[in-house]
């Protein structure tokens, strides 16, 4: 991938929708990925004659703040925003007739993405946040994009990691809003029924975050859609992630074995939580807890790209996803 990789960056567009990326929030990894790629030197061509991936820089959280009508419930606005778009690149270029947008990608990580793209953009190569297999995600073309809640523009590392194992006296914990039909029944069943549940509604942020680090399990339970920015807070904090939601597909499996490191249980097995988590045995879960470490180099930010970090694994999935997919 780093000898061959060349992206052509489409140049159109108005900001902020365009060209403007957000580097706080929830939705920053689609930010982060914009701000990165546009700076890079090594990735980023400017003939689009040599370029094997065409970029479309835009941002799926201002998309909704422009161009959605309150309380209208429908998309239809957002999808006519990109539709002029997609029409103006179609008219300028050649390009996307190749293919009809296989070697064009996308990165969007709000939660109506799928959506607004599934039709326009039906043959790009998406990396969504809400990488739903129900809501027209397609795996081996799409890729699940990590969902990073980042609270200052300047990502640190510092005070990442947490207790070790032998500390970790939380077996499970779980703490957030009510989002979803998930959560309210993770509660039902657990807040306040056992001391080795830590689950509870919403903390403070430094609260949650000790508590993260202080537990052997991290519960990531999907809120309205099938992500959630827990996973890759868990990972973080030295967490073994504990993953509710059926039919989510977590990110980079075309490089990590999830199953290594993270539980998977199905919704309907809320009520048998506790029993599926000490069925785990000390040895297994220490070997899981020392692959979370290892793994957590995948999901950070640097401001200058790090080797084998979240930049460089969302361009390998992409450049994976592409090369597998083209035919001769």
């Amino acid at each position: 991938m780093e000898q061959t990789l060349k992206i052509f960056i489409y140049k159109e567009g108005k900001r902020p929708v365009f060209h403007q990326p957000r580097l706080t929030g929830i939705y920053a990894s689609e930010g982060w990925f914009m701000n990165l790629l546009q700076e890079s030197k090594q990735y980023v061509t400017t003939n689009p004659e040599e370029a094997l991936l065409f970029y479309f820089p835009f941002s799926s959280q201002i998309l909704e703040e422009i161009a959605y009508v309150p309380n209208s419930h429908s998309l239809d606005t957002l999808k006519q925003y990109l539709r002029n778009y997609l029409d103006m690149i179609k008219a300028r270029y050649s390009f996307w007739n190749r293919t009809s947008g296989a070697d064009h990608f996308l990165v969007a990580c709000h939660d109506w993405a799928p959506e607004e793209t599934k039709t326009l953009m039906a043959y790009c190569i998406r990396a969504l946040c809400n990488a739903d297999m129900k809501e027209g995600f397609q795996l081996g073309k799409d890729l699940s994009l990590p969902e990073t809640n980042v609270h200052s523009a300047q990502f640190s590392t510092r005070g990442l990691g947490g207790k070790p194992p032998s500390q970790r006296q939380i077996l499970a914990f779980f703490a957030g809003n009510m989002h979803g039909y998930v959560r309210p029944l993770l509660l039902q069943h657990w807040e306040n029924k056992d001391p080795d549940m830590k689950i509870v509604g919403r903390l403070r942020k430094d609260s949650y975050i000790q508590q993260m680090k202080s537990s052997k399990f991290c519960i990531c339970a999907r809120g309205y859609e099938v992500n959630s920015p827990r996973l890759v807070e868990a990972i973080i904090y030295g967490c073994v992630p504990v993953i509710i939601s059926d039919n989510y597909v977590p990110p980079f499996l075309e490089v990590l074995n999830w199953e290594k490191f993270a539980i998977f249980v199905l919704e309907k097995d809320i009520p048998n939580l506790k029993t599926i988590l000490l069925s785990i045995s000390h040895r297994r879960y220490l070997v899981m807890q020392h692959r979370v470490k290892q793994v957590r180099q995948h999901f950070l930010w640097h401001q200058s790209p790090v080797k084998y970090d979240i930049f460089h694994m969302i361009l390998h999935s992409i450049w994976y996803n592409r090369v597998f997919q083209a035919k001769p």
